[in-house]
């Protein structure tokens, strides 16, 4: 999951999550002794459904679950950390200065200030909003051949059906879920994957 040389960082970037994190409340206290099964694993394992080589917005990237993850575990990706406020945007750009992450860049801003100017392979998104909302700030950015990569629970399908009208909407493909990291996390790791129906007719 993380290949040689990459750990190091991936162990790194946990411990500024459970100092740093913490002081400047990205990451609650309770959560440090549990960061790398619920946090780091668990967004480890989406990079199974990002193609080599993608190029991948993390949409309020916050402490930067999953973008950072993404960026130490897959070198071959271009990550943008999309986030508003100034002190996550901040801790951000600290983060991926001192793990010296070369392929990721920090943007301070909302999703849909990145409307018309950017687009990408695949945008994603943890504990943001419900998907419906989440597809109207994150299709936009998305390629005509790329998807979202929403990672949701246990309510996904629950998502998925009040979602409906947004999709339509927007032209997109049926939302999918997807179970990620069977054998590594254990749940398995649930990402709603929405793609265009018809990429011909993305602007």
């Amino acid at each position: 999951m993380f290949g040689s040389g990459r750990l190091a960082l991936a162990e790194r970037y946990a411990a500024l999550l459970g100092t740093a994190g913490v002081e400047r409340g990205l990451i609650g206290p309770r959560e440090v002794p549990r960061l790398w099964e619920r946090h780091l694993l668990n967004c480890a394992v989406l990079g199974e459904a990002v193609p080599q080589g993608a190029r991948v917005a993390d949409v309020g990237s916050g402490a930067g679950l999953p973008g950072v993850v993404l960026a130490i575990a897959r070198p071959d990706l271009r990550v943008t950390l999309a986030e508003p406020l100034l002190r996550r945007a901040t801790f951000l750009q600290e983060v991926v200065d001192e793990l010296a992450l070369t392929g990721c860049r920090v943007v301070r801003a909302r999703a849909e200030e990145l409307h018309g100017a950017e687009r990408y392979d695949v945008v994603t998104s943890r504990a943001v909003a419900p998907l419906g909302k989440l597809l109207g700030w994150c299709m936009p950015l998305a390629a005509p051949g790329g998807v979202v990569l929403a990672m949701k629970g246990s309510r996904a399908e629950e998502e998925i059906a009040a979602a409906r009208r947004t999709v339509r909407r927007l032209r997109c493909a049926d939302p999918e879920i997807t179970e990620l990291g069977s054998g590594v996390v254990d749940p398995t790791t649930r990402a709603v994957r929405v793609a265009w129906a018809d990429p011909r007719q993305v602007g």
